[in-house]
């Protein structure tokens, strides 16, 4: 009889495997080589990272696979970070920078979050820093790009998707602008002002704030939106302007 349910086979599959035990090279080969549920459980079962290899395994999942596998490994990498501070020396890698840069604009939202979350743990590798927040700069401008290119005529999820991806351009951008260039970063946050959407203006004034921009921050503050207004509300412990910054880091 037809109940009229779907049969997700991939679920019963990633259930049956939840109660089996695997030795961690059983699940290095399933990371590596194996479907959709065994990957997922792999991943989740995947406690620590000891080597370069054990590092391999969790990013080969972490892009260009099944979604549920891509969150899977965001959420265990974060998980990792977090709790050994001995694995981050094995995810620093600057091989890895441009996989991390990929993932932060996921079509996920919650992988983006994630890997927004996680990355600032690996800022202390100064070549990964540089290749990740180069990509991420490409990133925000060709979304800015697109956006300065669309018309009325475009179809909104065409437009929702590059403003999508300069969103978490910004968001990840927040943690990296100390190590950006200024004056990229300033005329980013400069077009992304003029966006419409009140989320892309909010980012702006989070960075701008946190880094002392005073010329978005005058842009912004009186903004017709009240989240945007709102980040400056508390303004102490904003740096004074940019040559601060500059004259600071000489």
């Amino acid at each position: 009889m037809n109940t009229g349910f779907y049969k997700d086979n991939n679920f019963e599959k990633a259930y049956l495997l939840c109660g089996q035990v695997f030795e961690h090279s059983e699940l290095i080969q399933m990371l590596r080589s194996g479907n959709i549920p065994e990957k997922q459980i792999a991943v989740l079962k995947f406690d620590w990272v000891k080597n370069k290899e054990d590092a391999d395994a969790l990013m080969g999942n972490l892009t260009g696979c099944d979604g549920k596998i891509r969150e899977a490994a965001a959420f265990k990498i974060k998980s990792i970070l977090s709790e050994d501070e001995n694995s981050v020396q094995f995810f620093a890698n600057p091989d890895f920078a441009p996989i991390f840069a990929d993932a932060v604009i996921d079509i996920n939202a919650n992988i983006c979050r994630l890997i927004a979350d996680t990355v600032s743990f690996l800022k202390f590798n100064q070549e990964f820093t540089k290749i990740y927040t180069a990509k991420i700069l490409r990133f925000a401008q060709d979304a800015l790009d697109e956006l300065d290119r669309f018309v009325f005529r475009d179809k909104k999820y065409v437009i929702n998707k590059q403003l999508f991806k300069l969103y978490w351009a910004l968001e990840t951008l927040k943690d990296f602008c100390d190590t950006a260039d200024l004056d990229t970063v300033q005329k980013i946050l400069i077009r992304s002002c003029a966006q419409k959407e009140y989320t892309i203006r909010e980012k702006a004034a989070q960075i701008a704030k946190k880094y002392g921009y005073n010329e978005i921050i005058k842009l912004l503050e009186n903004d017709e939106n009240y989240y945007v207004r709102a980040v400056f509300k508390s303004l102490e412990n904003v740096p004074a302007n940019l040559n601060d910054r500059q004259a600071g880091s000489m």
